[in-house]
């Protein structure tokens, strides 16, 4: 079974390209799905939240947005949240893996925003990363999230550079036109990558995934 990660930049249409995906008919993966569930109410990470990070447990339930803007701002806090987090989204990413390969799937993608970040972009065969000119990135999550200017710096400085997660790829999307036009390349994309389908071992290492 070929495993293919999908990464990109923040508000560069990642979510777009897993859903042509889809269509396709090609098992996808969404770990922000994997990650919501891993701290939905009675899960055991909700409480570790709701312990060091009160204010962002409103009646039993994660305000994601109010977590997200208590982290942004701290490095340690961000590494404090993603230790509790990563190793359950890890092991349900593993699971589902298996769970595919039992019903003969021959190819499959997990969908990770940090995936070049933590590193566990190694574990899959390949990468695809999708990118866009940083104007657009500030553009979109602007007008997306209504996020002021200051805002905005802190989530792309949050990731990494483009070029870097760009440097690992084996596939890069630019999405900087419209949506017909980032569909179009999507399908070339996803026809390149599939070139070497026979070669299917792991680069290898890589930190928990997500």
């Amino acid at each position: 079974m070929l495993t293919v990660g999908l990464t990109g930049g923040i508000a560069c249409g990642k979510s777009t390209v897993a859903e042509w995906i889809r269509r396709q008919g090609i098992p996808v993966l969404d770990l922000d799905q994997v990650a919501r569930q891993v701290v939905a109410p009675g899960e055991p990470a909700l409480a570790e939240i709701g312990a060091r990070w009160p204010e962002a447990v409103i009646d039993g339930v994660l305000d994601r947005k109010k977590l997200g803007a208590l982290v942004i701002v701290d490095p340690g806090a961000r590494r404090e949240l993603e230790a509790l987090t990563h190793p359950r989204i890890a092991e349900r990413t593993q699971q589902w893996l298996a769970a595919q390969a039992a019903t003969g799937a021959t190819v499959v993608v997990v969908e990770a925003a940090l995936m070049v970040e933590t590193g566990s972009y190694r574990r899959y065969n390949k990468l695809l990363v999708v990118s866009a000119p940083p104007t657009l990135q500030r553009q979109r999550l602007a007008l997306r999230e209504g996020y002021d200017p200051d805002t905005v710096e802190r989530w792309l400085t949050a990731q990494f550079p483009l070029a870097e997660k760009e440097a690992v790829a084996d596939v890069v999307i630019v999405n900087d036109g419209s949506l017909a036009e980032l569909e179009a390349h999507t399908k070339a994309a996803w026809a390149r990558l599939l070139t070497n389908p026979t070669e299917t071992s792991p680069r290898g290492g890589g930190a928990p995934a997500q």
